[in-house]
């Protein structure tokens, strides 16, 4: 659907144009790769706003110790755009950082990203088929930029919070969200507190282990854990992925059809899925030798992607003396720690989130009529394809609404949107409409289907970890798999839009 041209390298300044074709929120993932090919699509006049002073979107927040990709490196660059000099299987988070810095160098992006620019909120002129975006920059200073196309690039976290816990404010000690490390934070010799067993606290969990006095973790659920194989990657390999692209397009769809094949036992209970459930029993069994913890450990329901953790030493860490694993609810922040519901107070000098709070837009969002995107997302987050929403024209999300659970990597799942986004900013384009608008009509259609299928799925039942409704509505989960969710993307049809000239 796209021409493939690279991207010129005109730098516009510093100073945010007049009316813009386009503004991305955001210079993570999403936010780069949306410029990149919009770009290469002919659509120059882009604009990419980061409340930050530097990109990485959630890999520039999540500094903490070990932070590392959770899928093979092959597959953690954009096909557009490809790294073959990985140092490690598993990318860690420092190299990661480094891709996105020289991506954006190679693609000439550098003048095109504004840092220090907050958006504080977007409101949309029907009579002009325009967004205004309400930006604070770093300075103080208050700015409006219009712009006929906006495309939200945020992650789902990006505003993380601690609401959901009752005292949050209380604490007098250090607070960290894993989400947003605190790079210069030394545990050494602390009493810490680990709220959450996630992906980060996975990754967070050991380091702390080994640098804290002790370290306590509290475990909602139990997770399902499986190995991880790391180990550095040869020079003879990243010297055949340089030499030989082709060798590097087969390992990556080697390593996608093969982590595709594992999600279809995770969708669906497969004899596959039993397979992966005895591998993670086993684990647990040679790394964890106190059968209380063990039996806390455990999960009583069959594997599901949302409780799939991959680590070496996350389970062992949890075995060390100085580490201490708590199922009681907690109750409480205090002003020295946790109240749990056993009536004991535990004191830390630091506690560490690993749950980052709702997630969703972390800015008002005005649409037609003045209707406010907040309010009708209150009963259930929906979206069309997980990129528009009726009622909010010239808007997109990347990660929306049912884009997840990125079996191969997320970034299967966002190539295929930014395209999508970028045919439509086409469409716009190349017609002379004022905007275009998803029908409702075809939205509900869209995700009465998506629905019907979750329903059959391993997260609709009991999977606690998405966020299931009473009525079985998932907001979050895509009844398939990544090539499922690619095929949904190659075709932009404006007849489920309304085209307003």
């Amino acid at each position: 659907m796209i021409d493939e041209g690279r991207p010129t390298d005109d730098d516009p300044g510093q100073t945010i144009p007049g009316p813009t074709r386009v503004v991305i929120i955001g210079a993570g993932f999403s936010g780069i790769g949306t410029a990149i090919r919009l770009r290469c699509a002919g659509i120059e006049d882009v604009v990419v706003l980061e409340r930050a002073p530097e990109p990485g979107g959630e890999w520039r927040d999540s500094v903490h110790p070990d932070a590392s990709c959770g899928r093979p490196s092959v597959l953690r660059s954009f096909w557009f755009t490809r790294d073959p000099a990985w140092s490690h299987r598993y990318t860690p988070g420092v190299d990661v950082r480094a891709y996105m810095r020289g991506v954006i160098t190679r693609h000439g992006l550098d003048g095109r990203i504004r840092y220090g620019y907050n958006v504080n909120g977007l409101d949309f002129d029907e009579a002009r088929g325009t967004w205004h975006v309400r930006v604070s920059t770093s300075s103080g200073e208050e700015e409006s930029i219009t712009a006929r196309s906006v495309v939200v690039a945020t992650v789902p976290f990006s505003n993380a919070s601690r609401r959901e816990i009752v005292g949050a404010d209380d604490f007098r000690g250090h607070k960290i969200d894993g989400t947003r490390w605190d790079a210069g934070m030394d545990v050494t010799g602390l009493t810490v507190a680990v709220v959450g067993t996630g992906t980060n606290a996975v990754q967070m969990i050991p380091e702390l282990v080994d640098r804290a006095r002790h370290v306590t973790v509290f475990q909602s659920a139990p997770r399902w854990v499986l190995p991880h194989p790391q180990y550095g990657t040869a020079g003879w390999r990243r010297s055949l992925f340089e030499k030989l692209p082709l060798a590097e397009d087969l390992a990556r769809s080697a390593h996608f059809w093969a982590y595709e094949s594992i999600g279809y036992g995770l969708v669906r209970t497969t004899g596959l899925t039993t397979a992966l459930e005895q591998v993670s029993k086993i684990q647990l069994r040679l790394q964890v030798k106190d059968r209380w913890a063990r039996r806390q450990l455990a999960p009583d329901n069959r594997a599901c992607r949302p409780r799939l953790l991959i680590s070496n030493d996350f389970l062992p860490a949890l075995d060390r003396d100085n580490c201490r694993l708590l199922t009681f609810p907690i109750i409480r922040l205090t002003e020295h720690g946790i109240l749990t519901v056993d009536g004991v107070e535990r004191r830390f000098d630091t506690i560490v989130f690993d749950a980052p709070g709702e997630a969703g837009v972390p800015f008002p969002v005005r649409g037609c009529g003045a209707r406010l995107l907040q309010e009708e997302w209150v009963e259930g987050v929906y979206a069309y394809k997980s990129i528009h929403l009726s009622g909010y024209p010239n808007l997109h999300f990347t990660f929306g609404p049912n884009s997840g659970p990125y079996f191969c990597t997320a970034l299967a799942y966002l190539e295929a949107q930014i395209d999508y986004i970028v045919e439509s900013v086409r469409t716009l384009e190349r017609w002379g409409l004022r905007y275009i608008d998803v029908r409702k009509s075809a939205q509900d259609r869209f995700n009465a289907v998506v629905q019907r299928h979750l329903a059959r799925t391993t997260w609709n039942s009991g999977c606690v970890t998405w966020p299931v409704g009473e009525d079985g509505f998932n907001p979050a989960a895509f009844p398939g798999l990544a090539r499922q969710f690619r095929s949904q993307m190659t075709q932009f049809a404006l007849s489920d839009y309304h085209a307003v000239p």
